[in-house]
């Protein structure tokens, strides 16, 4: 653990494992609600100094960070790859984009702009000033561990706020590995500081009462935002929620259904699905459906499963047991309720992938609302296709789920994509586009999918408060 500038590695330690093959990778300090208290302490005591310096140093100091993350790319891509399991092309891809938040947040350090507002009053001027909330708690998911950090991070620290951050139990070394890159770019001690633990639930408890803590932000389920979010609530913390989603992607007849194919493999697998904003369900009118099944077949048979360190395999492990077993019931479920198993559908053991976490890339048609993949969040390599008539119809099934994060449309009307964007209601939506993320982009959802927007201006407005001076003259 990091905390107050000290790497702490004294008491209980837990394992960390590669999930492509099983075996233990390293072990990290177990940490514990005191743990967490003094680092929100240690947050608390740098906040003063913190704040107090210029835009322009706290600028300089990410953008050191930034220079750091791309030169040890590499490195860190290797490491993400023995700890999360994605084929090492996507983990060098996250680095990149880790590192993209730090240097916009750099930027956006310098342009926290307040303003002066007329009176009615000769008298009297108004005067708006943006400063920092104050000390910032951060959960941060294992799917994306490096870029998910630099996202919260980046933004808090250019802010002006302290932080103490716990990663995923699954993925602590990238966390380590980053914080490394914090402390070597020079950061002040107690300004970034790091719980390490195994259990989450004792760490969530101190970040949520902790008076100190003025803001909390969590990327991770639906279930457990709503109840960090509640438990939250007595002290009128600040929450910034990045939660669950439920992705449709709608390829509309007008499209070309193997350039739509050959988009919806390319999303719907990167990270073996385990995205949030992974399409979930696959809405395509049935005068293209043909075709369009059938590049998508071709495509998801080419895939190879298998250790990411192999540039050979393009996808990966799951991170555990449990999702395997989430995504193994979802397919059973859909196959019992009718639907129509086009390629994978079981987990893999052959060749040696019997060690890990490995679940066939697989297609499912004729899925139907009452099967479970329609309407959980699946997480895994499964492309789950239902057959459309009429565009009325497919816009009120694209909104029937509780979530509101990503959707994608694939038409060639343009009247058409602007009455689809128009009307779905998601905060993310790709048109013709699989890839509608940037640093310099809002990212967040509607609904039970999240409560404000990281990456773009609106990111670091999440950790500025609005002060008002109103002087007499």
């Amino acid at each position: 653990m990091y905390i107050n500038g000290e790497w702490l590695t004294d008491g209980p330690m837990f394992p960390v494992f590669n999930p492509a093959t099983g075996e233990e990778i390293g072990q990290v300090p177990d940490g514990t609600q005191h743990d967490a208290t003094r680092a929100i302490e240690a947050a608390e005591a740098a906040l003063s100094s913190w704040k107090a310096e210029t835009a322009y140093t706290r600028s300089d100091l990410l953008y050191r960070a930034h220079q750091l993350m791309l030169s040890q790319q590499r490195e860190l891509a290797e490491l993400m790859t023995r700890e999360q399991g994605k084929p090492l092309k996507a983990s060098m891809n996250e680095v990149k984009y880790a590192a993209d938040f730090l240097l916009w947040f750099a930027e956006e350090a310098k342009r926290v702009y307040g303003e002066t507002i007329p009176s009615a009053r000769s008298d009297q001027r108004f005067l708006v000033q943006k400063q920092p909330i104050g000390v910032v708690a951060a959960v941060t998911p294992w799917n994306y561990p490096i870029s998910m950090l630099t996202r919260k991070l980046g933004p808090a620290l250019a802010a002006g706020c302290t932080t103490v951050l716990k990663p995923a139990e699954s993925t602590p070394l990238c966390a380590i590995a980053v914080f490394k890159i914090l402390e070597e770019a020079g950061f002040p001690a107690g300004v970034a500081n790091l719980v390490t633990a195994s259990d989450p639930k004792p760490i969530g408890v101190v970040f949520c009462t902790h008076p100190v803590v003025r803001k909390l932000t969590f990327t991770g389920s639906t279930a457990v935002g709503k109840h960090l979010a509640q438990a939250s609530a007595p002290q009128l913390k600040r929450v910034s929620m990045e939660l669950g989603g439920h992705a449709p992607f709608i390829v509309y007849d007008d499209a070309d259904p193997v350039h739509a194919a050959k988009g919806v493999s390319l999303v719907k697998f990167l990270n073996t699905g385990q995205a949030c904003i992974s399409p979930n369900r696959i809405f395509v009118q049935r005068r293209i459906l043909e075709p369009f099944l059938e590049t998508l077949k071709s495509r998801v048979d080419a895939l190879r499963a298998g250790d990411g360190m192999d540039p050979a395999n393009s996808i990966g492990p799951l991170i555990n047991e449990a999702a395997v077993d989430k995504v193994d019931r979802q397919v059973r479920d859909a196959i019992d309720k009718g639907a129509t198993l086009l390629a994978g559908g079981a987990r893999l053991t052959d060749s040696g992938l019997d060690k890990g976490c490995f679940y066939d890339a697989t297609v499912l048609t004729n899925v139907s609302p009452d099967m479970l993949i329609y309407r959980e969040e699946t997480f895994g390599p499964i492309a789950a296709v239902v057959p459309f008539d009429d565009e009325d119809d497919v816009i009120a099934m694209a909104n029937d789920t509780r979530y509101g994060l990503a959707a994608y449309v694939y038409t060639q009307n343009l009247a058409r994509a602007l009455r689809t964007f128009e009307q779905l209601q998601f905060g993310i939506i790709g048109i013709n586009d699989i890839n509608p993320t940037s640093a310099a982009a809002p990212f967040g959802g509607m609904k039970e999918s999240g409560l404000g927007r990281e990456g773009a201006r609106e990111g670091i407005e999440e950790y500025l408060e609005t002060k008002l001076g109103g002087f007499s003259i």
